[in-house]
């Protein structure tokens, strides 16, 4: 890598990164004045002048006819063979890299890899964007953001039909402008934190996840022994099982719509704490598929006792889950969070535990 390269992160041919730069300063000012799940209409979804999409046009627009080779897939790309992942673009795992290079190798320029890191920055809530870095970091044995990741390109940046996917250890994350219209995220997403090792002690020190499961297990705190009785369930789910049921499907645990008011205002509270950490156009995404299914009052919370770290009932797995929306924390070991949200219960599932 030629060091005079890190001498102009901002000047990356047809892209302007303090033009990106200035666009995610006016995000961070709106996410902050985000309302909580529910409680507005939604106007607003990611597209593809968004400033993650800009910079993944940007980019793609750098890559040298090798580079594309190997990074860059047609949109409907099926990876077969005994290993094969299938549809590429759709896939999600927990720990698993969808191309080899690595975003901090020789085989991008520090350009292009500045470019990528704002793809990164765009997706994330600029007040996340400190404990995501720690996340990744502690992850990858201390590793600097992007020397543990990797990315793939489907489709042609600013056309009809284009995503860009970004994988490691406990992170998939996409940037498709609404592409996938009846999806959030652009797809299914991961998210985890193994913060001190691998196993975990009851209260996940340092965990930057593990305040969404206390702020469920103050809903559990909330019920009475009835409705304790259905949500608290004695075997976890395998962890890919996030399909989608559709609206005649059998939700575990107790349906939301068995919940008081009060109780339903703190499940308002933990759906906020979900998504938060999330850029502000994928949190009104969220919003609109899950209102489009009838909202919160659709859903069920679980929770499951067997995975109990410590045996302090405070539970480490649990899961939000509704006609097409699924949102499964594992604590046990440590945090796995698997998420499926879509308009249409009809999408198929890519996953692998």
């Amino acid at each position: 890598m030629n060091p005079k390269e890190r001498e102009c992160p901002d000047c990356a041919e047809g892209f302007d990164r303090r033009g990106f730069l200035r666009t995610v300063g006016v995000t961070a000012a709106a996410t902050a004045a985000v309302p909580l799940l529910g409680t507005v209409p939604v106007e607003a979804a990611p597209t593809k002048n968004s400033v993650a999409e800009t910079a993944v046009k940007g980019l793609y627009d750098s890559l040298t006819e090798e580079q594309h080779k190997v990074i860059c897939f047609d949109w409907n790309f099926m990876e077969k063979g005994e290993k094969g992942r299938g549809l590429l673009r759709t896939f999600v795992s927990n720990n698993w890299q969808i191309t080899k290079p690595h975003i901090k190798s020789d085989f991008y320029t520090a350009k292009q890899q500045d470019i990528i890191h704002d793809v990164f920055r765009g997706l994330i809530n600029p007040d996340w964007y400190t404990k995501v870095t720690k996340q990744l970091k502690d992850d990858t044995g201390g590793k600097p953001w992007g020397a543990d990741q990797s990315i793939a390109i489907f489709g042609k940046p600013g056309d009809d039909k284009f995503e860009f996917v970004m994988t490691g250890r406990h992170m998939t994350l996409r940037a498709d402008g609404n592409t996938e219209a009846q999806m959030a995220f652009g797809g299914p997403i991961f998210y985890g934190h193994a913060a001190e090792g691998f196993n975990e002690k009851a209260d996940h020190p340092g965990n930057v996840y593990w305040p969404q499961a206390l702020e469920a297990n103050k809903v559990y705190k909330m019920l009475d022994d009835k409705q304790r009785a259905k949500a608290l369930l004695p075997h976890t789910p395998k962890e890919a099982a996030v399909q989608f049921q559709g609206p005649k499907g059998q939700f575990p645990g107790l349906p939301v719509t068995d919940m008081s008011g009060d109780q339903k205002k703190e499940m308002q509270k933990v759906l906020a704490m979900l998504i938060e950490h999330y850029r502000t156009e994928d949190q009104d995404k969220v919003q609109d598929c899950l209102k489009k299914h009838g909202g919160l009052d659709k859903c069920s919370l679980s929770f499951y006792s067997d995975e109990d770290i410590g045996g302090d009932e405070v539970w480490d797995n649990w899961r939000l889950e509704g006609p097409s929306f699924v949102w499964y924390f594992r604590g046990n070991p440590h945090v796995h969070v698997w998420v499926n949200v879509a308009d249409d219960p009809s999408v198929k599932l890519n996953a692998r535990g």
